[in-house]
């Protein structure tokens, strides 16, 4: 008697069911549209098989004795929530050459030192590694590697294994030996993803997975990824230089609002002591130059602000941006261009944060436009102030949150004091508040 299929495909668009890939579904024509699903016998196996589960209240399913694994970097262990959880899956992605290799050999290496750690590579062979080790000074004899691309092999070494962490580079490069598509596919990275889960939960073993991006700088692969781990970490920065910054995009054991901000140095990535006074160490006092205070997560940090303003040559004025959105610019040159004297329209248009810092927050439109504004009139600011604050579309700058930290990240730097928005609380000491863009241009710009 034949087996029963351990697979199936399903169209993505109407649902109909087949029993062997087809490029076009024929019930609805649609191209590219069959996904490869386990069946159900596959999957949960038969229903007879099952046990009734015993549960636990609440206060006894704290585990005192299973205390988290230490990275032996503060900041990154403050990302974390202080540390890797026992049994959590962790997701990290990032550009190509951006350092995640890098860093989690460098992890690998430090929790070695304590606890039995696997580091699995499904892209090198383990030489490559081993020289990758000797190159970063971590060699350390308790960290063992292996190279595999098979789902099955890895939960069952994890199962059987004492690694009370394991990595998993990547999770694109893993298969499950049920499913016959290629890796790197949907349901590839879904069932794998679901099998290593589950060993590292059945094991409480911290179980590190890396994840490719796009083109778009999007997680590759399908969203369910996201939402199988416990923790989202996102490592940004140029491959090229400049500084590296770690995020938690999503994390269930700590908050998603600390950063560990990193620097590639030859023995690998290292955490950054004052960000800020590196970031100025090489700043040139000069017209479309301004110091924004910004946050990163919740710790303040200073950064450079510049702008180039140049009458175009071209029927169409260019505008580009560096590590600020050119959707956010765009706004921001049409206000000051409405709601100011400035006329830009015949202008080209060049942002750029230095430092390879990426600057998400509302916080950094006054100093953008001030930088434009310096350039556009060749002035420079009158005094040696840090800026911050929201625009609005009427140009009224707005309120942001932290005023206090960002002021006093700016003293530490020996800056006089700072150009926000005016406090809708208590007085600032230093804060020289602004109602408007128009007057923060006519005060503040000499």
């Amino acid at each position: 008697m034949p087996k029963k299929p351990l697979s199936r495909y399903v169209c993505s668009h109407c649902g109909f069911v087949m029993s062997s890939w087809s490029g076009r579904c024929p019930e609805c024509d649609e191209w590219d549209a069959l996904e490869e699903q386990l069946t159900k016998e596959s999957v949960t196996g038969s229903l007879a098989q099952g046990r009734p589960l015993k549960p636990e209240t609440v206060t006894n399913s704290i585990r005192s004795d299973q205390k988290r694994l230490k990275t032996g970097v503060a900041d990154i262990d403050n990302v974390l929530g202080g540390g890797f959880v026992v049994g959590s899956v962790n997701l990290i992605a990032g550009q190509p050459g951006v350092g995640k290799s890098t860093l989690l050999l460098q992890l690998a290496h430090t929790v070695a030192a304590s606890q039995p750690v696997l580091y699995v590579s499904g892209e090198e062979s383990v030489h490559q590694i081993g020289l990758r080790a000797q190159r970063l000074e971590t060699l350390n004899s308790k960290l063992e590697l292996v190279t595999s691309n098979l789902a099955d092999d890895i939960a069952a070494t994890i199962t059987n294994g004492p690694y009370k962490l394991v990595i998993v580079d990547s999770i694109q490069t893993i298969t499950c030996s049920a499913l016959s598509a290629a890796a790197g596919t949907v349901s590839q990275i879904t069932n794998s993803t679901n099998m290593l889960t589950q060993a590292a939960k059945q094991t409480n073993t911290a179980l590190i997975l890396v994840g490719h991006v796009t083109k778009e700088g999007a997680i590759a692969g399908p969203k369910v990824l996201e939402h199988l781990v416990d923790s989202v970490l996102e490592l940004e920065g140029d491959a090229y230089g400049g500084f590296k910054i770690l995020r938690a995009n999503k994390n269930r054991f700590g908050s998603t609002l600390e950063t560990a901000i990193l620097e590639m140095t030859d023995n690998g990535l290292k955490d950054v002591e004052n960000p800020s006074a590196a970031l100025l160490a090489e700043r040139q006092i000069t017209d479309g130059s301004i110091v924004l205070a910004t946050l990163e997560g919740t710790r303040p940090l200073l950064v450079e602000v510049q702008a180039l303003v140049n009458r175009t040559a071209y029927g169409y004025p260019k505008r580009a941006a560096s590590g600020f959105d050119l959707n956010r610019l765009n706004l921001l040159i049409a206000m000051l261009e409405r709601r100011t004297k400035l006329k830009l329209a015949d202008h080209d248009i060049y942002v750029n944060i230095v430092g390879g810092i990426r600057v998400r927050e509302p916080a950094a439109d006054l100093a953008v436009c001030l930088a434009i504004g310096s350039a556009a009139k060749g002035l420079q600011l009158k005094q040696n102030r840090v800026v911050f604050g929201e625009v609005g579309l009427s140009g009224e700058v707005r309120h942001v949150s932290h005023a206090e930290k960002r002021l006093a990240e700016g003293r530490k730097l020996g800056f006089m004091g700072a150009v926000g928005p005016v406090s809708s609380g208590k007085r600032l000491a230093g804060l020289f508040g602004v109602k408007d863009v128009r007057a923060a241009l006519n005060q503040f710009l000499d």
